[in-house]
């Protein structure tokens, strides 16, 4: 009787494993459970946030400290279950490799980006139960649950990929920053170094006021005096603002090419939907996964949906190709 038990409970372990897997790994339009789950956490990570900068007002963490603290058990207990849960469940993620065994997979997972955000998001609460933390420290690092919300918005996912692919233009631009910065700081020293030892008696002492000016910022704290100085201090401001617009534009840019590439991808799904010139309720399901991991709106999904369906309706055949007998009459405009 035991052997059997254990026997069913092996058996149907892969089956809860591959839906465990499914419910946190996708937005499936029809799963239920999967959208419920997933918008309890987001709310969840939503109202940490929302509770650890308001535990940072004194008079609020004196007067509510119980209530803080039971609420940020509650927190790390659930987000504890959920790290475990996915790391138990990643064997079956479709981005798991097949040739790989189920600890090499789980291995690798720990060093993704988003499961080291996992666990630092538990972390520092099991910390304090070893040693001694400084209730500040402690407070920041909890404030990294912040970043769980990545995994539940696309406009988050959309921005990490963009940074991942302009990577090596930012660094440029970041680069030639930079170096400008160090130019200006060490321009405005030999300048005004004599005039104003306190404020630019060093390059580094200069830095903040170049720093300032090339962003743009302009505190007033620091501003040369000197007529060369000041000439010296109106080019830097014009150079920084087209510096400052730089990384902007950089990352602006990203943003438009990875729209319009999801936007291409979304065209080609709904174009191999409407192949067979049956779009099923599975297709459907699927197609409005994809439009949700892609970033597309509804707007944007409707008149690619109808284009799709209107290439299909003039492909129909006008005659039978058995017997002749005219079957659709196109018409212009349709």
């Amino acid at each position: 009787m035991v052997y059997s038990i254990r026997l069913t409970i092996n058996k149907n372990m892969p089956n809860l494993r591959h839906r465990v897997a499914q419910v946190f790994s996708t937005n499936l339009a029809n799963d239920l459970l999967g959208k419920t789950i997933n918008s309890a956490l987001f709310i969840l990570i939503f109202s940490n946030v929302v509770a650890i900068v308001l535990e940072s007002e004194v008079v609020l963490e004196t007067k509510y400290y119980h209530w803080f603290h039971l609420f940020d058990v509650f927190s790390v207990i659930v987000f504890t279950i959920e790290y475990f849960a996915r790391l138990w469940s990643c064997v079956d993620l479709p981005t798991a490799a097949n040739n790989k065994t189920a600890f090499k997979t789980r291995l690798s997972y720990i060093f993704t980006p988003m499961a080291i955000v996992d666990l630092l998001a538990i972390l520092p609460f099991y910390l304090s139960m070893f040693m001694v933390l400084d209730l500040r420290f402690l407070r920041v690092l909890r404030l990294l649950r912040i970043f769980k919300l990545t995994r539940y918005s696309t406009a988050m996912r959309i921005l990490t990929t963009v940074l991942k692919e302009e990577m090596p233009a930012l660094v440029a631009a970041y680069f030639i920053m930079f170096t400008i910065i160090v130019l200006s700081s060490s321009g405005i020293y030999l300048l005004e170094h004599k005039v104003q030892p306190k404020e630019f008696g060093s390059i580094p002492s200069a830095m903040w006021w170049a720093v300032t000016t090339l962003t743009t910022v302009g505190y007033g704290d620091v501003t040369p005096i000197t007529k060369a100085g000041k000439v010296f201090g109106g080019i830097i401001t014009l150079v920084g603002v087209s510096m400052v617009a730089l990384p902007t534009g950089i990352i602006a840019s990203g943003f438009g090419n990875t729209f319009r590439r999801n936007r291409q991808k979304y065209e080609l799904e709904v174009e191999q939907a409407f192949a067979d010139g049956l779009l099923t309720t599975a297709e459907q399901s699927k197609l409005q996964e994809i439009q949700s991991a892609l970033g597309i709106s509804d707007d944007d999904a409707k008149p690619i949906y109808l284009e799709a369906l209107h290439d299909r309706f003039n492909k129909l055949p006008v005659k039978c190709p058995n017997c002749g007998v005219e079957l659709l009459k196109k018409h212009d405009g349709v």
